[in-house]
């Protein structure tokens, strides 16, 4: 409830920006004390928002701040479900493992799990994924579709599709998406994303979508030993971004985007993963636990396996493999 009327006291604000509103008004429309809403506008201002007072005139707001928190994601945020509930951390060990424990838990369908830091980020497979660093996105959501569970490798795919179309409408750069979960500009990666979920035979409990986005890192922030393969936003475009105005971007385009999944199917968010797809009729080098070969993309199966054909020019679907890309 104090979040919540924090929230309503920024939008009335916000919709009356650069006028007063006294605080008897603000009281009224909030239904809470003067003295609360004095207690709102103190907490605000440690989360970097600027307002000017003043004796029988009340507060106007003279500015948000660019700093990533709950309040400044869900100002201005335009969905109905997914954000409602946000959590924010400065500091984290993995979102990704906090979202599993607050889904245990119960957590809602659509809620967000958000990072400053991750301490101990991972990718696939356990592998580390660099995020001690507040450049970035680093975020876990928590869904509860109504899907079976051999779906749910059309997840990962799903995400990819969705974060390349987000960040080129936000940010005008080129975006291709490396089987199974990396997007990458200018032949680096940018992005990496975990699917993760908890389910019983014909249904799933809860799954959790993890990402990270390098957003305004420089390149002397990644450790030495990566930075020929890294890239970020910063870096591709010569400029900086503002990571809430791209987590908005990704909320409303991620909630229109599922919503038409589950209503229309895959097909749809297959074609568009080929239009983005990195290498796309290119020669790569493929080592499974069977054997190893050269083969030439040709895209992805219903199923989220990789479609190559080898040098006999013999269709195989890759579910699993190393890949010298």
């Amino acid at each position: 409830m104090v979040h919540k009327k924090r929230h309503e006291l920024i939008a009335i604000l916000a919709e009356n920006e650069h006028q007063f509103i006294s605080g008897q008004a603000l009281s009224e429309q909030l239904d809470i004390s003067r003295t609360a809403i004095w207690k709102h506008i103190n907490e605000l201002k440690k989360d970097g928002y600027q307002f000017e007072s003043a004796p029988k005139k009340g507060y106007r707001l003279l500015a948000k701040p660019d700093q990533l928190n709950e309040t400044t994601i869900k100002w201005g945020l335009e969905t109905e479900w997914l954000g409602k509930s946000i959590i924010f951390k400065e500091k984290v060990d993995s979102t990704q493992d906090l979202a599993h424990s607050l889904a245990r838990k119960g957590a809602e369908h659509g809620t967000i799990i958000l990072a400053d830091r991750q301490l101990a980020g991972r990718g696939r497979m356990e592998r580390p994924w660099v995020s001690d660093d507040s450049g970035g996105i680093w975020m876990s959501i928590i869904l509860r579709p109504a899907i079976p569970p051999h779906q749910a490798s059309q997840m990962t795919l799903f995400v990819a599709v969705t974060l390349v179309e987000a960040l080129e409408q936000a940010t005008g750069q080129s975006i291709q998406i490396k089987w199974p979960n990396d997007l990458f500009i200018n032949g680096k990666k940018i992005t990496g994303i975990l699917t993760e979920m908890q389910a019983e035979l014909e249904a799933i409990q809860y799954l959790i979508i993890g990402f990270g986005i390098n957003v305004n890192q420089g390149i002397d922030q990644f450790p030495k030993e990566i930075r020929e393969k890294v890239t970020s936003l910063k870096i591709a475009s010569g400029q900086e971004w503002s990571r809430t105005n791209l987590v908005q971007t990704i909320l409303r385009e991620f909630e229109k985007a599922y919503q038409l999944y589950i209503d229309s199917g895959f097909e749809a968010i297959k074609q568009k993963w080929m239009a983005h797809a990195y290498k796309l009729h290119e020669k790569i080098f493929i080592k499974t636990t069977q054997a190893s070969f050269s083969a030439t993309v040709q895209g992805i199966s219903n199923e989220g396996a990789l479609i190559v054909k080898d040098e006999e020019n013999v269709e195989k679907l890759i579910y699993s493999a190393e890949i010298n890309w």
